[in-house]
C-alpha cells in the first residue's frame, strides 16, 4: 500500500528523532602522549563537568587553566589522584627569570600535594610582607627574620649554588620556603605582592636532595572526584565497556560515550550476533523499545 503525505512525514519526523538521539560526537581517550579517562576528558561533554574548565585538550597538548594563566600537564597519577604541571616562567636550576607567580581559583577541584615545594627568590629584605621583626615577639632586636619554613635553608643554599643564581650573587636572606597552606583560602601566589622577582616550585628530589639539576620542579596538585571521594559506579561500568565517561543536557546527566560514537546510558557491551552476521548496537535499553514502536507505528500506517 502506498504511504500518504501524512504517512511520509510522520516517518521522517521519527527517523529525525531516532537518529538524533543516538548520534554523538566521539570523546579520545588521549590527548597528545597523555592517557586520558575519568574525570579528564578531551572535548566539551567529555569527562566530569567540574573539571572541563580547568583541564582541556587543545593541539594534542593537555594544559591546566587558571586566573594566573595556561600550564602545560606533564603527567597525571591517577592510582594517586595527582596532576603534575610546569610552569613557564618558573625559575629552576638551569633557568632564572621574572614571574609573576601562581593561583589556583578558588573553586577549582584542586588542592596543593603536600609535596609541593615552593621557593620565593630574590625577596626584599628590607619590605617584603614575608619578613617580620623579631623584636615584636620579644627579644629586643631590630633585625627581621623571614617567615618561612625552617626546614627550607638547605633548599635555598642548594637552589643559590645553581650557576644562574651564583652569578647573580643573591644572598641566601632573600631566598624563602613558602608552603602552599601559607598561600590562604584562595591558594594564590602574588609574587608583586610579597615582593620577589620570581619561584621555584619542586615536588620531588628524585632520589638526589643535594643535586638540585636533577630535582622535579614543577607543581603537583591533588584532585577529589566528589565530595566522598567515590568513583561513580556508572562510570567504571562504562569505562569497563571500553566507553568514556561523559555527560549531556541542562543537568549534566551522565552518559557513556561508545568508541562508534554513539551514547548510552548505561555501558557500551554489544549484544550476541544475528544470523545474518549483523551485532547488535550499543544503544540503551530505551532506544531500541523506541526502534520498535517507531516502525510499528509506519507498518499500522500502511
Amino acid at each position: 500500500m502506498k504511504l500518504s503525505h501524512s504517512s511520509i512525514t510522520l516517518l521522517s519526523l521519527i527517523s529525525l528523532l531516532f537518529l538524533s538521539s543516538i548520534s554523538a560526537q566521539i570523546c579520545q581517550r588521549s590527548c597528545g602522549k597523555q592517557t586520558l579517562t575519568f574525570p579528564f576528558g578531551s572535548d566539551p561533554g567529555c569527562g566530569d563537568p567540574r573539571f572541563q574548565q580547568y583541564v582541556n585538550c587543545d593541539q594534542q597538548k593537555l594544559t591546566l587553566t587558571t586566573h594566573t594563566g595556561c600550564y602545560p600537564i606533564t603527567n597525571i597519577d591517577y592510582t594517586n589522584q595527582v596532576i603534575y604541571i610546569s610552569d613557564p616562567s618558573m625559575s629552576t636550576c638551569s633557568c632564572t627569570q621574572p614571574s609573576k607567580g601562581f593561583g589556583l581559583d578558588w573553586d577549582a577541584p584542586f588542592t596543593f600535594h603536600d609535596d609541593t615545594i615552593f621557593a620565593l627568590l630574590d625577596c626584599s629584605v628590607s619590605s617584603s610582607p614575608i619578613y617580620t621583626l623579631n623584636g615584636l615577639y620579644g627579644d629586643g632586636n631590630n633585625s627581621k627574620a623571614p617567615l618561612c619554613e625552617n626546614q627550607g635553608t638547605p633548599i635555598c643554599s642548594y637552589l643559590y649554588s645553581c650557576t644562574p643564581f651564583s652569578t647573580i650573587n643573591l644572598p641566601i636572606s632573600t631566598c624563602c620556603i613558602y608552603a602552599p597552606v601559607n598561600l590562604g583560602p584562595s591558594f594564590e601566589m602574588d609574587l608583586k605582592k610579597l615582593q620577589c622577582t620570581s619561584y621555584s616550585g619542586l615536588y620531588s628530589y628524585n632520589g638526589q636532595e643535594s643535586n638540585p639539576e636533577n630535582w622535579n620542579y614543577g607543581i603537583a596538585l591533588k584532585y577529589k572526584f566528589n565530595v566522598n571521594n567515590e568513583y561513580p559506579s556508572s562510570c567504571a561500568q562504562c569505562e569497563k565497556s571500553h566507553g568514556v565517561c561523559s555527560y549531556t543536557g541542562p543537568y549534566n546527566s551522565f552518559i557513556c560515550n561508545c568508541p562508534n560514537g554513539l551514547n548510552t546510558s548505561l555501558d557500551c557491551f554489544f549484544g550476541s550476533s544475528f544470523n545474518n552476521g549483523l551485532r547488535l548496537l550499543p544503544w540503551k535499553n530505551g532506544d531500541w523499545l523506541m526502534y520498535i514502536l517507531a516502525w510499528s507505528l509506519v507498518w499500522v500506517l500502511l
